[in-house]
């Protein structure tokens, strides 16, 4: 889930749903009490203001002493490539790390519901942005700061989080439907009639949407212009539900040519032999890339807090190794950078999170246009 618009109902459900997350009642493994949040809080931030002020080898050996002190971790993630990084951790570090993993709205719901219930459950937080955004609007992190951050992309330093890698929307295609030469150049030309039924949208693609859609409207074209441009797109598309399933699908050869595909949903299908690319025979891949940050938080009421420092920091450099070995992209560019030379655009993560219902709604009104993939 990468829309805001779920907050109101959220953060409207009652502490008991506490039960149902965590398997445990508030009262037998937190407190009901506000004043604990405020001893918690003040305890973490003395942790993390001291490391923030730190550097260098002083920082890594103060941080190392007081994690390893610690002994634990628990983290709450969405990123399907965690079980590698904890593993790496965990075999250079005293640390044991647990791990609750779900959706990005699963993970969102249930921080939600524990902080609601004064029920510190995680240390650390890993998901995507809009959640992140939320959790942060709500007063739930802490900053993290130091040279690792300011070594983040630009569109990664996000306020109250840090991105650790980018989800990126490219234009994708199966090799074997669409044969080298005849690969789309621009956005614009899967509105031709003659794509019509070999391209895909995704249903839930409301980011990747508001961000070409403002970059159009940034470009001068009008809002009728982009509206009848999607509107195209869309009539000559078969939408699906899930990037893993249109990715799938891709390989299958079920469609064409993919409009936000996750980039690394299609360089691991490659890996493993599948028809598929998003780079041409030659020239360069469809441009602008919208890319979107996934991120760390590191959580006010952590009860570790120096571990969760510890892994932020792991995570942005032995961890960056990990994540380019998953074809994801890093948040901190390394001497091989696959945005180089390339027109990219980020989610207009506040915009979404200001009007959801703007874009949602305008969003299913362009999939309308659309055929339902069986």
């Amino acid at each position: 889930m990468r829309h805001p618009s779920i907050l109101p109902a959220v953060t409207a459900m009652v502490t008991a749903l506490v039960l149902t997350a965590c398997g445990a009642s508030p009262t037998a493994t937190g407190t009901t009490d506000t004043n604990a949040k405020d001893a918690a809080a003040a305890k973490a931030q003395a942790v993390y203001d001291r490391i923030n002020g730190l550097t260098g080898e002083e920082r890594h050996k103060t941080l190392v002493e007081l994690a390893e002190k610690e002994g634990k971790l628990s983290i709450y993630t969405s990123n399907t490539d965690m079980d590698s990084l904890v593993e790496g951790f965990e075999n250079t570090y005293k640390i044991d790390v647990s791990v609750y993993r779900g959706n990005s709205e699963s993970v969102l719901q249930r921080v939600l519901q524990e902080q609601q219930a004064n029920y510190f459950g995680n240390d650390f937080i890993d998901t995507n942005a809009g959640e992140l955004n939320i959790m942060n609007k709500e007063g739930f992190f802490y900053p993290y700061q130091g040279e690792l951050r300011e070594a983040v992309r630009k569109e990664g330093k996000a306020e109250g989080w840090t991105a650790s890698r980018f989800n990126a929307f490219v234009v994708g295609w199966n090799t074997t439907k669409v044969k080298p030469g005849e690969e789309p150049k621009t956005i614009e030309d899967l509105a031709d009639p003659k794509w019509k039924g070999q391209v895909s949208m995704e249903v839930g693609d409301v980011d990747w949407f508001a961000g070409l859609y403002t970059y159009f409207l940034q470009q001068g074209k009008s809002e009728a212009e982009v509206r009848d441009l999607f509107t195209r797109i869309a009539a000559n598309s078969k939408i699906a539900k899930g990037h893993t399933t249109q990715g799938e699908l891709l390989s299958a050869g079920q469609f064409g040519i993919t409009v936000s595909s996750y980039s690394h949903t299609v360089d691991k299908a490659a890996d493993k032999g599948a028809p598929v690319s998003w780079h041409p025979a030659s020239g360069g891949p469809v441009q602008p890339i919208i890319v979107r940050p996934n991120g760390v938080a590191l959580m006010k009421t952590a009860t570790s807090p120096a571990a969760a420092m510890l892994f932020i920091d792991w995570e942005l450099t032995e961890g960056q190794k990990i994540l380019a070995e998953a074809f994801r992209v890093g948040s901190i560019p390394g001497a091989t950078d696959p945005f180089a030379d390339l027109t990219v655009v980020p989610v207009p993560e506040q915009e979404l999170l200001a009007n959801p219902k703007k874009w949602d709604d305008l969003y299913a009104q362009i999939l309308s246009a659309g055929q339902e993939v069986q």
